[in-house]
């Protein structure tokens, strides 16, 4: 598994990135397809339908996507993360501080979408706040419940001599200089 600091062992060309909700997973790819011209594919726009649904050409979009020669996106959702992983060369887990960075970050996006009634994927908007009390599945109780559910899987994913290159980030200052450090490096390398 790859520091922040490490140099990427390849120029890397297709990217997931891993991380529970509100660690940065889009922004992230967004700076990467930014920096290496690979086009970023926000992967919620592919599985959302209407309603909150899962979209039925959701599988099939995902397979598309994974084809191209370059591209970024979130490595979300159980059935995709096997097509992601067999395509990418690089995977960064955003391992930031749950309760410090992350769960703040879900509940300010979570009030923003509401208040403002954000359109987000497919005409969807947040539901009302006070569905944080009877949802089980509101995303600011998911993201306490899963909070964990990347730490055992990415380290036995990363001793895979099949996986994609690992790079773990633990914090907002590992993610900017991992950035502007390894990432714009491996740009410039052939």
């Amino acid at each position: 598994m790859l520091a922040f600091d490490d140099p990427l062992p390849r120029r890397p060309r297709r990217f997931a990135v891993a991380g529970v909700s509100g660690a940065g997973k889009t922004t992230l790819a967004a700076r990467i397809a930014e920096i290496t011209g690979a086009p970023h594919t926000e992967i919620d726009a592919l599985f959302h339908g209407a309603g909150w649904t899962e979209r039925p050409e959701f599988l099939g979009d995902v397979e598309r996507l994974v084809e191209g020669e370059s591209w970024v996106t979130e490595w979300q959702y159980a059935p995709a993360r096997p097509l992601l992983t067999a395509r990418a060369d690089t995977l960064v887990w955003l391992d930031l501080p749950f309760w410090t960075c992350v769960f703040p970050r879900v509940v300010r996006r979570t009030l923003r979408r509401r208040l403002r009634r954000e359109v987000l994927w497919n005409g969807n908007i947040e539901p009302p706040l006070h569905t944080f009390l009877t949802d089980p599945e509101h995303i600011v109780r998911w993201s306490i419940r899963t909070r964990h559910k990347y730490d055992e899987r990415i380290p036995r994913l990363a001793g895979d001599d099949t996986a994609p290159a690992v790079v773990r980030l633990r914090s907002q200052d590992q993610v900017d200089q991992w950035v502007d450090g390894p990432l714009r490096a491996s740009t410039r390398s052939s």
